[in-house]
């Protein structure tokens, strides 16, 4: 078994390996066919240009399975493309799942291929996350059920497409977000702040707010001014970032923020982001470094999470 499928599966005990660095779980565009830009549907809006219909190829995907216009999606009208992430389900479902078998040479198989996809993008969201999580979750009970899960989950998506289309993915999720949500919690504790799990901040200016800790599971942050806030420890899993202006803000120590959000959000060089994140080429071309896990600070009076030292400790509470 191949190291990158020993990390897709399950860590050994005290391995504290970022999702981001797991192969498995990065998009492999050269490795596909294109899935993503044929299997799903889109509107046009101001994150896409045109109306396309659920499978039915883009008009830019070339026959190399390539885009024709990604250096310029955004000035094209496609922000939405470069937001997306498939977090490696595509050259999954493309190399494991269909063997190598193209769509296009092989008509009678892409709807199931599509179809395939969608729960095999779920799947792989999950991974991420248990990754994650595993990460920041010491050894004990709760990293147990933490490697438990990713195993299993892992052995989803290893089955064939007919195992994956009836997979039930809501219920997986549910138990998945459960575990997340103590870790998130088991992260934070001593350091946990506002609850604004699921709260609707869009376009709400929080540069007066304290979100350092906060639980922003799910929050709606589109269009929201965090300029210079600081975002320390706070679980940002599943938040909508689309337009929010992350311009000197510290997201250096937040929980759960994948590069995807990133790339829906605006920021610049003063931006501070998490270990193993990469700023954004839609951003300030000036660039500073991203911090390295675990390399804190000490300066200016401010404990290694970004917040005051002595900082408050909150009631934490679950989602």
């Amino acid at each position: 078994m191949s190291e990158a499928e020993n990390q897709r599966r399950g860590p050994a005990a005290g391995d504290a390996r970022r999702a981001g660095g797991d192969p498995e779980l990065r998009a492999d565009c050269a490795r596909c066919f294109g899935i993503c830009c044929v299997a799903p549907a889109f509107a046009a809006s101001a994150d896409f240009a045109l109306d396309k219909p659920a499978g039915q190829p883009c008009p830019n995907l070339r026959p190399d399975s390539r885009c024709g216009i990604h250096r310029d999606l955004r000035q094209r009208g496609f922000p939405g493309c470069t937001v997306f992430d498939c977090f490696g389900a595509g050259q999954h479902v493309a190399q494991g799942t269909f063997g190598g078998r193209d769509w296009r040479a092989d008509p009678a198989t892409a709807r199931r291929m599509f179809d395939t996809f969608a729960v095999m993008r779920q799947l792989h969201e999950l991974l991420w996350y248990l990754t994650e999580a595993l990460a920041l979750t010491p050894a004990g009970p709760l990293r147990d059920e933490l490697a438990a899960a990713r195993t299993e989950t892992g052995r989803l998506t290893d089955g064939t497409p007919e195992e994956l289309l009836a997979v039930d993915v809501d219920a997986r999720r549910d138990r998945v977000n459960r575990l997340l949500s103590r870790a998130g919690e088991q992260a934070r504790a001593g350091r946990a702040g506002a609850d604004r799990r699921g709260a609707v901040l869009i376009g709400v200016d929080l540069r007066r707010a304290d979100l350092a800790g906060a639980n922003l599971r799910g929050a709606l942050l589109i269009g929201a001014d965090l300029r210079g806030v600081d975002l320390g420890a706070a679980d940002l899993t599943g938040a909508d970032l689309r337009g929010a202006d992350l311009r000197g803000a510290d997201l250096g120590d937040c929980l759960f923020v994948h590069q995807s959000q990133l790339d829906a959000a605006r920021g610049d060089h003063r931006t501070v982001l998490p270990g193993g994140l990469r700023r954004p080429a839609h951003w300030s071309l000036t660039v500073t470094p991203a911090r390295s896990p675990g390399v804190t600070r000490s300066s200016g009076g401010r404990s290694a999470g970004g917040r005051p030292a002595g900082g408050r400790s909150g009631g934490r509470r679950r989602r």
